[in-house]
């Protein structure tokens, strides 16, 4: 039996989930959808790479009940790896406009980071990237060269497909509908440690 390691780039699950679904597969459970998607493994940790929302008071909010409700529902099993988000003012050069926009930080980094140092030291002989971020595809490789008998693949979100990373790791799979659909958190989690009740936002319901 493999020791699995999970590694979720939340940027690129979420808009991929958000695009395909709106939002009513939001409330996501990460260790279950871990565990059906490889089920012969051990599941030794899912890591949920993710960056606080800037400027969006409401969505900060539902972001943070949801990382709330990932660690009271998932426990040892899942750690939160925080990036940032940084914001660059944008000007059109036809027209002059100006907008804010905003781009996520080192997670590609941090997963790079996290997955290359757990295949070396044995932590993981079993990896899985979900996402289709291309990015990782340097990581991937140093990890494959340093672990070869360490099994790495990639799950695609919904809408995100990367030729590279497939051809990278011939395994990687697309998750459908039914795994999501399958590995919704409950309507409302306990804290076991603080008995803090954490309930899906209404805007994902």
């Amino acid at each position: 039996m493999s020791e699995l390691i999970v590694y979720v780039d939340g940027f690129n699950l979420y808009h991929g989930l958000h695009d395909k679904y709106g939002r009513r597969l939001l409330w996501l459970d990460l260790v279950k959808l871990s565990q059906t998607l490889r089920p012969r493994d051990h599941l030794v940790k899912v890591k949920y790479f993710t960056a606080s929302v800037l400027d969006d008071p409401e969505a900060l909010s539902r972001q943070d009940a949801y990382l709330q409700a990932l660690v009271a529902h998932g426990g040892s099993s899942i750690e939160i790896v925080k990036g940032r988000y940084q914001k660059k003012q944008k000007q059109c050069r036809r027209c002059g406009s100006q907008w804010t926009h905003y781009e996520e930080k080192e997670t590609d980094v941090n997963i790079a980071v996290s997955l290359v140092a757990d295949v070396v030291t044995g932590a993981a002989t079993s990896a899985m990237v979900i996402s289709a971020d291309s990015d990782l595809s340097p990581a991937i490789r140093t990890a494959q060269r340093l672990a070869p008998t360490t099994h790495i693949m990639a799950a695609f979100p919904p809408r995100r497909f990367s030729n590279e990373l497939q051809k990278l790791m011939p395994a990687s799979f697309s998750i459908g509908r039914a795994k999501f659909t399958g590995a919704q958190l409950p309507e409302k989690v306990v804290d076991p440690e603080t008995g803090h009740v954490i309930e899906r936002p209404a805007k994902w319901a």
